[in-house]
């Protein structure tokens, strides 16, 4: 391969040119060329005119070369054009592929910032397209946005709608997407049965609507294309009976509950003293046991022996200990330990309270005294440890969740639940078999039954999800029998979400508009 045939391959837009000279200018490389064709046709009258009657030079920008700008310096010539039924008398020649009227860059450049552009916005954009040495500011990205042309519709079969926010809770538009092809075709300004009429009536030919249940899209599929089939979308179908069954578990929370174990007592703190006392009283007694003697006992457990004796005499360890935390010892608090224990384990844990009521009954004590003794009775106080109990939505979840989904504590929690409460285990019965209609679209043999069933069932919550069935029995037929379904709807208008945060929740919607169409 030639040097020639290697920049033919690189360079394609020069193979109507005819090059003069290149030279560099810092970080970009000038090309100064003309135009090899002998002539160009009129843009008027499509006449072919070869009579020059000027030329002038156009200085325009191309795609960059190894990281450097090219700028392009063309000779264009002016020709006359001789129609006599032309408006135009001169015209400049266009240099196919290459330029276009009023360009201040070639047609490969405006292209790779077209596509700059529909990916990143504005600000972004223009980041991106410095470090590709195409530099442009960030409102002319958005004017090229908005001067692209809208993508031609088609002839749409199957047709998905949904909602989505332009400002949540606020205003809503309506986004319209190919399923079959799953490329949006239209984004109306409102949520209103109107616009989906209009434009149902405009575009002729769709066979099926996949949309959720709202009523405006009912109303307006109806009224747009009476004889196409609407489908109830599967995942709002799930999603209504999951709002229906979150509000049983909650109606049902009291019997599914366990019972609350009952708050253990605090008892009298023992410190180190006290629980030496009991070991060396039981270690005593099993010596006697045994059948060993007092001086056999203090040789044994190294004591003293009056010690041993005061140990042998004692019946129980309680006898040694006292009635104090001090295991024994005389305090300040003698005789008053019941009184605080009592107070305690009636809830009152404030020592300045607990010294102002012994200071009530005459007992001269210092707060530091009760402050130490109420912080012995926290340490000896032990919570009372239960399982935790599920919250609502949990359990809500734990029965929405398929079976082969569920881990083995999660299986036997569901049994203890339904155990408790019959009703809540009828409740998972039927869920199981909507689930299983939904999953398999056997709505056409197993709805029916299930829609009676719920309705006859003790539960309202069901029994309000059914009678919703029945008002939009046709579409919820057709969305449990038939495999479409707004899988496709619900993904772009999660593109939608992405394309408002990218451009910081401030694009209007004729903006917004153009990238959702062209960007995907």
């Amino acid at each position: 391969m030639s040097v020639a045939d290697l920049l033919a391959i690189l360079f394609p837009q020069f193979a109507l040119l005819s090059v003069d000279f290149i030279r560099p200018v810092g970080r970009s490389v000038r090309v100064h060329a003309r135009g090899r064709a002998p002539g160009a046709e009129c843009p008027g009258c499509a006449r072919w005119s070869g009579r020059v009657h000027s030329s002038y030079e156009r200085r325009v920008s191309d795609t960059a070369v190894s990281g450097q700008e090219l700028v392009l310096h063309l000779r264009v010539r002016r020709f006359f054009c001789d129609s006599d039924d032309c408006g135009r008398r001169t015209f400049a020649e266009q240099i196919p592929g290459l330029t276009f009227r009023y360009g201040r860059c070639t047609v490969p450049l405006r292209k790779l910032r077209e596509a700059v552009a529909l990916a990143l916005g504005g600000r972004a954009g223009a980041r991106l397209a410095e470090h590709l040495s195409v530099g442009i500011g960030r409102d002319a990205l958005i004017r090229l946005i908005r001067a692209l042309p809208d993508p031609a519709t088609g002839r749409v079969r199957v047709l998905g709608v949904d909602d989505f926010a332009l400002r949540k809770g606020h205003h809503y538009g309506t986004v319209l997407i190919d399923i079959e092809g799953r490329r949006p075709v239209e984004v109306l300004p409102e949520r209103s049965a109107d616009a989906l009429a209009h434009w149902l009536t405009e575009h002729p030919g769709v066979e099926v609507i996949c949309r959720d249940r709202a009523a405006y899209y009912a109303e307006g599929a109806t009224r747009g294309a009476g004889t196409a089939t609407q489908v109830a979308d599967r995942y709002h179908l799930w999603a209504n009976l999951g709002d229906a069954a979150e509000r049983l578990v909650a109606r049902l929370r009291p019997q599914w509950v366990p019972p609350a174990p009952d708050k253990e007592k605090v008892a009298l703190p023992e410190g180190p003293r006290a629980r030496r006392t009991r070991e060396r009283h039981a270690a005593v007694h099993a010596l006697m046991d045994r059948g060993m003697g007092h001086s056999q006992i203090v040789a044994e457990l190294h004591l003293d022996p009056k010690t041993v004796r005061k140990f042998m005499r004692a019946a129980t360890a309680d006898e040694l200990i006292g009635a104090g935390p001090s295991g024994g010892r005389q305090t300040s608090l003698q005789g008053h330990t019941a009184y605080l224990i009592a107070r305690f384990n009636e809830g009152c844990h404030s020592a300045l309270r607990l010294h102002r009521e012994l200071t009530e009954r005459g007992l001269a004590v210092s707060e530091r005294t009760i402050r130490r003794f109420v912080y012995r009775l926290r340490e000896n106080a032990k919570p009372t440890t239960c399982p935790p109990v599920p919250k609502v939505r949990e359990v809500t979840g734990l029965i929405l969740t398929r079976p082969d989904h569920r881990s083995e504590e999660q299986q036997v929690l569901l049994k203890e639940l339904r155990l408790r409460c019959r009703e809540l285990g009828d409740a998972c019965d039927l869920i199981s078999r909507f689930a299983s209609i939904l999953v398999n679209r056997r709505g056409q043999e197993e709805l029916e039954q299930w829609t009676a069933d719920a309705q006859a069932s003790t539960m309202p919550e069901l029994r309000g999800f059914a009678t919703g069935l029945r008002k939009d029995w046709d579409a919820v037929m057709a969305g449990l029998t038939l495999r479409w379904n707004s899988g496709p709807v619900e993904g772009h208008v999660n593109r939608i979400k992405m394309l408002k945060r990218q451009m910081f929740g401030r694009a209007k919607l004729d903006l917004l508009r153009k990238r959702v169409l062209l960007a995907s």
